[in-house]
């Protein structure tokens, strides 16, 4: 794996990020920003991470932080990786660096998946296609996430539509993991509530 994501490198290079946090102590982000920067920084050395400090009236009430990372490749498709903090008093506490080491590697991972679109809107694009117009739509995707699944039959079930489901084995021109083409024709759904003149 570590292999094809080098090879990814070269067509994929990271756009600003943002490191934030708010009702702990402003250490927390160059923590966070210097354990993702330990991982990322042996594949592509121009990365740039933002962080955003809220504290006063204007954090809100509760303390935490977080990490969102993008990348973008060359040919214009972004994808991302998001984690944050447990809230306070749910679930185990979390080290910034263990956040910041695994949002990291968690990109890196939707690198290797790849598609036009990330794991976690993989639902929301054929959602889109669903209801677009009575015409055919198509999107590469990476691997289908299993949130995905079951999305798709969902929408199945609500608007009797199937997908055409084509794989696209890795190759020269594919990199990263295998690829899936998604093709269906839309429903045309329109607002009812619209007035027409």
């Amino acid at each position: 794996m570590g292999r094809q994501i080098l090879c990814l490198s070269s067509q994929t290079s990271l756009t600003p990020a943002c490191r934030y946090s708010v009702r702990v102590s402003p250490q927390m982000a160059n923590r966070i920003v210097d354990s993702a920067r330990s991982i990322l920084n042996k594949f592509i050395p121009d990365i740039y991470i933002y962080t955003d400090h809220m504290k006063g009236v204007n954090s809100g009430k509760s303390p935490g932080f977080g990490l969102s990372l993008v990348a973008e490749t060359t040919s214009g498709t972004f994808l991302s990786a998001e984690l944050a903090s447990n809230p306070q008093g749910q679930g185990a506490a979390v080290l910034p660096e263990d956040l910041g080491r695994n949002c990291a590697r968690l990109l890196l991972e939707e690198i290797h998946r790849g598609g036009c679109v990330d794991s976690t809107n993989q639902s929301l694009a054929l959602l889109l296609m669903t209801l677009g117009q009575q015409d055919v739509s198509k999107v590469l995707l990476g691997p289908i996430s299993p949130y995905t699944i079951e999305f798709l039959r969902h929408l199945k079930s609500f608007f009797q539509i199937m997908f055409k489901i084509e794989t696209k084995p890795c190759g020269e021109e594919l990199k990263g993991g295998d690829k899936i083409l998604m093709t269906c024709v839309g429903v045309g759904f329109s607002n009812l509530s619209k007035t027409l003149k």
